[in-house]
């Protein structure tokens, strides 16, 4: 016996099982003719071709899948800012709208403090002074609940932003230019805005 089979068959006899299935695949392909592998051969890169095809599909199904939920997620993005910018809007017009509603009413009411405040300007007896000072400490104190700051710059440097210079007179003797020098009328505000400018002289 030749080393070559002596070697071939000591290996058979050592592996059984992995000797049995190579012989059977030996045997398998010893069966075909070359027509048939071929045509084995041909069969298996026509089904890998279309194996490639449907992978190809599935991976461009995927991207648009894929690009179809992006685009979808950033329109949810998009209309979810843009009912958070709508809701904020909306809560600053109606925020707005009430504070005009409420100015106007404000506004009128604030005449009773001008009213007040003349009154406490002239010579009045004792009682009646009383009287109308019971009268303002109430008009503040409504007024303080309703959130209303009163602006009393008398004495003050004048700022445009909260007064409004009605007349200028020359400084006179230790006087400061461009303090006020007399509130003709009071300013005052609602949170953080403007109600009514006070109205004020101005020292030139």
């Amino acid at each position: 016996m030749s080393k070559t089979k002596l070697d071939k068959t000591e290996n058979q006899q050592q592996n059984p099982t992995e000797n049995a299935e190579q012989t059977q695949n030996e045997i398998c392909f010893d069966d075909l003719t070359l027509d048939e592998a071929v045509t084995l051969l041909k069969q298996t890169f026509d089904m890998n071709a279309k194996l490639s095809e449907q992978v190809t599909a599935l991976t461009e199904a995927l991207e648009k899948s894929t690009a179809t939920a992006q685009t979808n997620q950033d329109n949810w993005y998009r209309s979810a800012a843009e009912f958070e910018n709508y809701k904020k809007r909306n809560a600053t017009i109606r925020q707005d709208a009430y504070f005009d509603g409420k100015k106007d009413v404000l506004l009128s009411f604030l005449v009773v403090g001008d009213s007040v405040d003349r009154a406490l300007s002239v010579q009045l007896d004792d009682k009646t002074r009383e009287g109308v000072m019971l009268i303002k400490k109430q008009f503040a104190e409504t007024l303080s609940h309703l959130g209303v700051e009163e602006i009393d710059p008398l004495g003050e440097t004048f700022d445009p932003t909260t007064s409004e210079a009605i007349a200028v007179v020359d400084a006179g003797e230790d006087e400061q230019s461009q303090t006020v020098k007399t509130v003709f009328k009071k300013g005052y505000k609602m949170s953080g805005k403007m109600l009514r400018y006070a109205q004020v002289i101005v020292i030139k």
